[in-house]
């Protein structure tokens, strides 16, 4: 018997900081090929200021094409919308199709105050905000803890700090959270005996892990995730979508396609469509193409 895992794929991460904008045509036909493809899990929109991220604009746009595109008998998948504040909330329960709301919740102040402009109350208030006002709209809730695996502002960092966190999640009865390694610095090591140790300070929460890496260590990283007990995997096809904290360019969203490869290798099945999953890859290599680079000046 195959071990059950979760693929969250993340067309949203992936495309947030292209340069060029991608119509809201094409990514609302790429989140149906994802779906075709058999990705029931896709963090798809966010709802931030275009100001901050101009990519994201069209996003209840998108929500309206896809949703008009889905096949008459075919299940939609869970769709995450990222929000940072209360207007973004608003924003994605008010747009059809988006079942889960998420939230980056930071464990470094540095990173928390230059992002969001928050303290680590304001911020706590804010998910606990979330937390009632989704589940009143009986939506789902994902909250990533952001900098899981330490920081670059020499700041104190610890999995027991980590461990504060996710139970404070739990205490308010968040059901499931990510693990991010936001500057993508984590070794396989540090992946795997993290997430063993802070699993048990979670028991009946799905807990995931949101990595970025170089593309020559993220078969490593996953395969100490899955091996510590992690069922639950972010990525991007092709590995789209930069770290622009890394100092390395280089690091980036770990590949689909890698993350398929590792857990096939350890006996899982992600029961994605090989035949159909060329087409999104096309589409991902089209869009790297077109929008992934800024035109040259004249």
């Amino acid at each position: 018997m195959t071990a059950p895992v979760k693929i969250i794929e993340c067309p949203r991460d992936a495309w947030q900081g292209l340069p060029e904008q991608i119509p809201a045509e094409f990514k609302a036909a790429y989140l149906k090929e994802l779906l075709l493809a058999g990705f029931k899990h896709i963090d798809a929109v966010s709802f931030v200021s275009p100001k901050h991220v101009r990519q994201m604009a069209d996003s209840e746009e998108v929500m309206m094409k896809f949703q008009d595109s889905l096949p008459v008998g075919v299940e939609p998948p869970e769709i995450i919308g990222i929000v940072v504040n209360q207007k973004g909330l608003e924003r994605a329960l008010a747009t059809p199709g988006v079942m889960t709301v998420g939230y980056p919740y930071s464990i470094s102040a540095y990173f928390r105050r230059a992002n969001a402009n928050m303290s680590r109350d304001e911020s706590r208030n804010l998910v606990e905000t979330l937390k009632r006002e989704t589940q009143t709209a009986g939506k789902d809730l994902v909250i990533y803890i952001s900098m899981a695996f330490g920081n670059p502002y020499d700041e104190p960092w610890g999995p027991e700090i980590v461990a504060e966190a996710l139970e404070w999640l739990k205490d308010i009865r968040i059901r499931t959270v990510s693990l991010a390694d936001t500057v993508g610095t984590a070794s396989p090591e540090l992946v795997g005996d993290l997430f063993r140790q802070v699993k048990d300070h979670v028991a009946g929460v799905e807990l995931g892990v949101h990595l970025h890496s170089r593309p020559e260590n993220a078969e490593e990283k996953i395969l100490a995730a899955y091996e510590a007990g992690c069922r639950r995997f972010d990525s991007a096809l092709t590995g789209l979508g930069g770290c622009p904290f890394a100092g390395d360019n280089l690091v980036g969203n770990i590949a689909t396609e890698d993350v398929l490869a590792a857990l096939r290798k350890a006996g899982a099945d992600p029961q994605v469509d090989p035949a159909r999953l060329a087409k999104v890859l096309e589409m991902t290599n089209e869009i790297r193409a077109k929008y992934a680079h800024a035109p040259l000046a004249n």
